[in-house]
């Protein structure tokens, strides 16, 4: 099962923290310059034969495994978790752990580690609901591009990592050097080097969870489909996903 490297219970809170910071401030915070260093994805390739196919066959099996969970009450009944739910976030990650174990050893559209909601806002005298909008896929941080170009052609889709984050000393959900919009730690903050996490006192984390790449199977059009980076209308935020998530 692979964690965070070295993180304790604390740690991981102030991952979620770090990255969390970003919602409140920017919203889709992977829309914006403030992810810049913080994001690795993987270039597009030529396509090759099958690719399309291939493509089809995952959006069918995503929305296949997604469409019992249109009513969000049943994936928390199922065993998938929603970190954060009190973030504004543009997308919210219902995780089941055991799918992302699952997928640190093998791909299986069947099975995507998350499913992605948007927040619907509560009706008079109610409460808030969801809407089930696609599903997040994984692989371990390790691997390498052929074998995410195996699960998932890279000539379709494009699968991201988050990376070069700086926990700092004394986090704190208030503190603005996480999540102002100046702030040196954290997934939007400035500091992007071991060097400069070290000389400002914070721990430096290389890669946070794994490689991810998210499907909107209930679009029409292929670009939303598989949208990412400047082009994903509903954001990449990951703070609504668990720190000891295997991955």
């Amino acid at each position: 099962m692979r964690l965070i490297p070295s993180l304790s219970f604390t740690s991981g809170l102030v991952v979620a923290l770090a990255m969390a910071g970003a919602a409140p401030v920017l919203g889709a915070a992977h829309n914006s310059d403030a992810m810049a260093g913080h994001m690795e994805m993987t270039p597009s390739r030529p396509q090759q034969p099958g690719d399309k196919q291939r493509a089809a066959t995952i959006v069918a099996a995503a929305r296949k495994a997604a469409d019992p969970y249109r009513d969000y009450k049943k994936a928390l009944a199922d065993g998938y978790e929603i970190f954060l739910p009190e973030v504004k976030q543009n997308v919210y990650h219902f995780t089941n752990k055991a799918h992302a174990f699952r997928n640190t050893m093998e791909f299986d559209p069947s099975r995507p580690t998350s499913l992605l909601y948007e927040k619907v806002p509560a009706k008079p005298g109610g409460q808030p609901g969801y809407k089930l909008v696609g599903v997040m896929y994984t692989a371990p941080y390790e691997v390498s591009q052929q074998e995410l170009d195996r699960r998932v052609p890279l000539s379709i889709a494009r699968w991201h990592l988050h990376t070069n984050l700086c926990v700092p000393p004394h986090p704190s959900i208030d503190d603005e050097d996480l999540v102002g919009e100046n702030a040196r730690f954290g997934l939007r903050g400035s500091i992007t080097t071991v060097a400069a996490c070290r000389a400002a006192g914070g721990r430096f984390v290389p890669h946070v969870f794994g490689w991810m790449v998210h499907v909107y199977p209930y679009e029409k059009d292929s670009k939303k489909i598989w949208a990412a980076g400047m082009d994903d209308e509903h954001g990449m935020q990951h703070d609504a996903m668990s720190p000891d998530m295997p991955m």
